[in-house]
């Protein structure tokens, strides 16, 4: 115990956890209010950093992928040629890592409100009618798409294990200014400032579908099996994600997150199957093409849309603040799982893999409630709009083949979503705690336990305050992204000076 004690950085820890701390308090005091600042300063950071947003993803993505397609891409970051995870596992832990709930609830919800009220920048489409799908869909592609997962692990990631495996500096966010201010980031007070507000936002991000969790699951075994929806059940959900967090945690991120990675994207795989063969699989192929295609052909007018600042607010710029908050420990993840990778493996990987499964998912579950939409008007539109995300998945679902067991098989699914994106970031989390990549067991299962009891606090405060901590990400959002800002030039600085060191261009 005294060797983890001091392990930890305290003024990291104390400046992160008392946030969570004081949000929490002042829950119980005023919820409310409470909500009334985190909506003011979700304004604000929106009105004021939106479009940096939008450019900064942009910006990581275009560079990102003119490397990827260099001479630089064959770079090989982590100092070693091994890899510690096969393809397959290596792509499936960052690919579910990041989606969560929203594998499951935002993919059946997303498209049929864009559906049903068509985004301003689609403008002239009629609501609900056939021409109103492709830019449903292809709306939701650009939510989860390339440029927002090119946030996760791109420019940031290169920089970032760099300084860790090739300059020795502690596996931390800090380490990602390490091209600016050297060796000294590692025990600047800037760096601790840095680390407790990429903490935060990712304790934000990830309490918040913690309890969500709780609360759709509830809903879900009340609409299905006639259980009470109340706070006891909601409890023993959130007790049960801690539970398998906390053996995850203890077998370590080869067996637990691994495999809890490696069998949610099978089980997808398998779901999606099911669904192309016995459901409305040409429609959802012809669906996918179409829209992936008016998504690539307005792709740059989609992502700078700047018309309507409370739409973008509570929909495309929210998704980007929500990965730009993810960033920083999604960084760290991939960082650790990722030595011997190339950089052409890393940014395919990451920003063109993993989307394009997000987005066929998304095609798979959501196009099918508008396929099942059309021709019932209101059977999916319905329960979305009396019960929310839950409600509507459950109705996609009960359309679907094997209508008896698919709720469920789904309601499963989002389980294990939302428990490998808790275990992926307690493991960055206490990496960042402790600047290693192996952090103790311990502090894995500690953070665990602290963001499933708040998630339960917040639950039992009301729903308000599991609503305002995920509005409290798109603030944290402001400071990360200036955090990530940097390594769009430094980056190429250091695939260049990699490529001569190890031979892959001529030394000057």
């Amino acid at each position: 115990m005294d060797k983890l004690v001091g392990k930890i950085d305290w003024p990291v820890f104390v400046l992160s956890g008392g946030a969570l701390v004081l949000f929490v308090l002042a829950s119980f005091i005023n919820v409310e209010a409470v909500g009334d600042i985190v909506n003011l300063l979700f304004g604000w950071s929106v009105d004021y950093f939106g479009a940096f947003w939008q450019v900064l993803l942009l910006l990581m993505l275009g560079v990102s992928i003119v490397l990827a397609f260099s001479k630089y891409g064959n770079v090989r970051l982590g100092e070693q040629s091994e890899k510690e995870l096969s393809t397959f596992r290596w792509v499936s832990v960052i690919c579910i890592s990041l989606l969560g709930a929203g594998g499951v609830f935002w993919a059946a919800a997303e498209p049929m409100y864009y559906f049903m009220e068509v985004p301003p920048v689609h403008d002239g489409i009629e609501p609900g009618s056939p021409q109103a799908v492709i830019p449903a869909m292809a709306q939701a592609y650009v939510s989860w798409g390339m440029a927002a997962w090119a946030a996760l692990g791109t420019t940031g990631a290169i920089v970032l294990m760099y300084a860790v495996y090739h300059k020795g500096m502690p596996m931390k966010p800090r380490s990602m200014l390490y091209p600016f201010f050297g060796e000294k980031i590692a025990t600047h007070k800037l760096g601790t400032v840095i680390d407790a507000f990429c903490i935060i936002a990712v304790a934000a991000g990830t309490i918040g579908p913690i309890g969500i969790l709780g609360l759709q699951v509830s809903y879900g075994l009340n609409a299905l099996f006639g259980l009470p929806d109340i706070f006891g059940i909601q409890l023993v959900i959130i007790g049960f994600l801690l539970f398998i967090v906390t053996i995850s945690a203890i077998t370590g991120v080869h067996k637990g997150i691994q495999w809890l990675s490696k069998w949610n994207i099978i089980l997808v795989f398998i779901l999606a199957g099911i669904i192309l063969i016995f459901g409305p699989g040409a429609y959802i192929i012809d669906t996918f093409v179409s829209s992936f295609g008016y998504h690539v052909n307005h792709f740059i007018t989609l992502h700078t849309y700047r018309g309507d600042n409370d739409w973008l607010g509570a929909w495309m710029l929210f998704f980007f603040a929500w990965f730009i908050g993810f960033a920083p420990m999604m960084i760290m993840l991939i960082a650790r799982i990722s030595r011997g990778r190339t950089i052409r493996e890393i940014i395919l990987a990451v920003a063109v893999i993993s989307p394009l499964i997000t987005n066929f998912w998304f095609t798979v579950v959501g196009g099918s409630g508008i396929y099942y939409e059309q021709q019932q008007p209101g059977i999916i539109s319905q329960p979305l709009g009396e019960g929310g995300l839950p409600a509507a998945i459950i109705a996609v679902a009960g359309q679907m083949p094997f209508s008896v067991v698919m709720p469920f098989i789904f309601l499963v699914l989002a389980i294990l979503f939302v428990i490998t994106t808790a275990d992926s970031m307690t493991y960055s989390i206490s990496m960042s705690m402790t600047g290693e990549g192996n952090p103790p067991k311990p502090m894995r299962v500690f953070w665990a336990a602290i963001m499933a009891t708040v998630a339960a606090i917040l639950i039992f405060i009301g729903e308000g305050s599991i609503d305002a901590l995920q509005s409290f990400i798109v603030v944290t959002a402001v400071p990360v992204s200036i955090l990530l800002l940097p390594t769009i030039w430094q980056a190429p600085k250091i695939a260049k000076r990699l490529a001569r060191d190890q031979g892959l261009i001529r030394k000057p």
